[in-house]
């Protein structure tokens, strides 16, 4: 069965270079999970952070369900990963070391079960985010340039 993303944080792709991502599960309240499937999450802030053993995910924005009534879930509150023991002490362990960060690329539905793609990424300077958006934007021309081509230039005499 194939996923579907829900969101994807554009911002972290932008601001830090990707060191290696792991895919964990999410505990999540009823009301939550119907406003995820409704699309109703923002993961531009989020990061996780390992306390007491537990990786949990901070600052991610799930929407409150309008069905929910006095039942529904606090949007910003602290939601705990699902992950092995040993990936936990090995993500810790290097945000501890090397000076990484763990943050979300993309929450997705995967057999109707609500998982999260954690990055342990690396801070981009200035330079570097200039030096992407230059790159990107001299590919984009490439591609016009490419694409505006007439359909006999390619052909032999």
């Amino acid at each position: 069965m194939a996923q579907k993303t829900i969101a994807v944080n554009r911002k972290a792709y932008h601001d830090y270079h990707i060191e290696e991502s792991i895919e964990a599960g999410l505990v999540l309240t009823g009301t939550e999970i119907k406003s995820i499937r409704a699309g109703g999450v923002n993961l531009r802030d989020a990061y996780a952070r390992s306390e007491k053993g537990e990786l949990w995910l901070l600052g991610a924005h799930i929407a409150q369900y309008p069905g929910g009534n006095r039942y529904n879930h606090e949007p910003k509150r602290p939601r705990k990963l699902l992950l092995h023991r040993r990936q936990i002490a090995e993500l810790s362990g290097a945000v501890m070391r090397k000076g990484l960060t763990i943050v979300p690329l993309k929450l997705y539905l995967k057999k109707g079960m609500a998982k999260v793609e954690l990055g342990l990424v690396r801070g981009k300077k200035v330079y570097d985010k200039r030096e992407a958006l230059a790159l990107r934007d001299a590919q984009r021309q490439i591609e016009r340039a490419f694409s505006q081509r007439t359909p006999d230039e390619g052909k032999k005499r």
